[in-house]
C-alpha cells in the first residue's frame, strides 16, 4: 500500500472534518453544527406501534427545532435525533443506553417502558445525560436519587388508585381478579391497584401472572371463571392485553375488564374484537385529543396517521431538553441541566415543571372506556379531584 503525503494545513482540515463528521466537540460547547439527542423504544415485537408513537413525537420537535433555525449561544445548530431499539427488553435497554452514551448524545427521550428505563438509568446519570421519559410510570425510576432523570407523566402510585377508585366507585365491584404480565410496569400498577382496592374493603382474589410474551390465558382465566369475579384489572401492555380480554369473553367470564395506559389504546378493538366494548383504562396524563391542536395537526400532516398514546409527551420531552440549552446557552449537559430542573415549559400537554425527584408537577390521570370501538375519555383525575372530561374540557378553555 502506498503511503499518501499530507501537507500540515491539508492535515488540520482532514482532522477537523473527521471530528465534524463523528460529532466531537460541537456538541457539548454549545455551539457548532450538530448536537445528538437520543430516543429510545421498541421498534421491533408486539408493542412496536407504541415505540413508533413515542419516536415520531420526539422526532417531529427535533425537526421544527431545526426548521426554526434554533440557535445556542448565538450560534445555530442542527439536532439529530439518534433512534434506538430497546425491544422492551431490560438487557438490550441497558446495551442501547451505553451505545447512545458512546455516540455522545447530550440528552435522551425514553425510555418507552419502565423496565427498560430503570436498568437503563443508572447508565445516564454515571454519563451526566439528562433523560426526560415521556411514557414510564413506575415510581422507583424517580426515586433512585438521580438528577439527570425526569418524565412528563404521572407514577403509577398515581394511576393505579386513580383506575382503581373509578373502578370501586362506579362499578362497585365485591371481587376483583388483578393479573400482571411480571414486569415492572405491569407489576408496578398492579400493586397500587390492589393496595387501592383493598383500602376500600373490595375482596381481591389471589394475584395471577404472566409475561409480557404471553398470548394463551386460557389457563389463568378458567381458574378465575371459577372464582366468579365482577371485575378484573391487568398490567400490561395492549400486546398481551387484547387477548386475555378476548378470551375472558370466549369463556363466559362477565366481569368488567380494566387496564393501565399500557392497554388502553385503540389497538384493544383489533386484539380482542367485540370482547373489548366497556373496558375500562387508565393514560397517565391527557387524551392525545386532548393535546395541544397545532401539534395534532403538524403530527398527522408529517406521518400521515394520528398519535396513539404518548407521542404528545415525547414531542414536549424533546422540546423541553432544547428548551434548557437554550435558556443555558450551550447544549453541554452539566451546563444545561440545572435549567431543566427549574424549568416552566408550555407544551403540547400543558404546563410542565418538575419537582425535586424529576416527576412532572400536577399530573392529570384519564380514565377511558370503549364504545364502538373507539376510546372515549371519560374522567379527569388531579390530585384528588375527580371530574368527567366534559368538565375538564370545559375548565380548560
Amino acid at each position: 500500500m502506498k503511503s499518501i503525503q499530507f501537507g500540515i494545513p491539508a492535515m488540520v482540515a482532514a482532522v477537523a472534518a473527521a471530528l465534524v463528521t463523528v460529532g466531537c466537540g460541537p456538541s457539548g460547547s454549545g455551539g457548532g453544527s450538530e448536537v445528538k439527542i437520543g430516543h429510545v423504544g421498541p421498534l421491533t415485537g408486539g408493542i412496536a406501534h407504541l415505540g413508533k408513537d413515542n419516536e415520531n413525537g420526539a422526532r417531529l420537535a427535533i425537526e421544527e427545532a431545526n426548521a426554526a433555525k434554533t440557535k445556542i449561544d448565538g450560534k445555530e445548530v442542527k439536532f439529530t435525533l439518534v433512534a434506538e431499539d430497546d425491544q422492551a427488553d431490560p438487557k438490550v435497554g441497558t446495551t442501547v443506553a451505553q451505545k447512545l452514551v458512546d455516540a455522545k448524545v447530550v440528552g435522551v427521550v425514553g425510555h418507552l417502558n419502565s423496565g427498560t428505563s430503570i436498568p437503563a438509568s443508572p447508565i445516564y446519570n454515571q454519563a451526566g445525560i439528562p433523560v426526560i421519559s415521556g411514557s414510564a410510570t413506575n415510581p422507583k425510576l424517580t426515586e433512585q436519587g438521580f438528577k439527570t432523570q425526569f418524565r412528563v407523566v404521572g407514577r403509577d402510585d398515581q394511576q393505579g388508585p386513580a383506575i382503581a377508585s373509578y373502578l370501586a366507585t362506579n362499578n362497585k365491584p365485591q371481587t376483583v381478579a388483578v393479573i400482571d404480565d411480571a414486569t415492572a410496569y405491569g407489576e408496578g400498577i398492579a400493586n397500587e391497584v390492589e393496595k387501592t382496592l383493598k383500602a376500600a374493603k373490595i375482596n381481591v382474589l389471589p394475584r395471577e401472572k404472566g409475561t409480557d410474551k404471553t398470548t394463551d390465558w386460557k389457563a389463568v382465566l378458567t381458574k378465575l371463571r371459577g372464582r366468579n369475579p365482577d371485575a378484573v384489572f391487568y398490567g400490561g401492555m395492549d400486546a398481551t392485553g387484547g387477548p386475555l380480554l378476548k378470551q375472558g369473553r370466549e369463556l363466559g367470564i362477565k366481569a368488567v375488564f380494566s387496564f393501565g395506559d399500557g392497554a388502553c389504546t385503540d389497538k384493544m378493538k383489533e386484539l380482542a374484537g367485540d370482547a373489548s366494548e366497556g373496558l375500562l383504562c387508565s393514560q397517565a396524563g391527557i387524551p392525545v385529543d386532548a393535546a395541544d391542536k397545532k401539534f395534532l395537526e403538524a403530527y398527522k400532516k408529517k406521518f400521515n396517521a394520528d398519535p396513539i398514546l404518548y407521542s404528545p409527551f415525547t414531542y414536549d420531552a424533546a422540546k423541553m431538553l432544547i428548551a434548557a440549552m437554550q435558556k443555558a446557552n450551550s447544549s453541554d449537559p452539566k451546563k444545561y441541566l440545572p435549567e431543566l430542573q427549574k424549568i416552566d415549559f408550555s407544551g403540547a400537554t400543558g404546563k410542565i415543571s418538575f419537582d425535586g425527584k424529576g416527576d412532572r408537577k400536577d399530573a392529570e390521570m384519564t380514565i377511558f372506556t370503549m364504545k364502538s370501538g373507539k376510546l372515549l375519555p371519560v374522567a379527569v383525575i388531579k390530585g384528588d379531584k375527580s371530574q368527567s372530561y366534559d368538565e375538564f374540557v370545559k375548565g380548560s378553555k
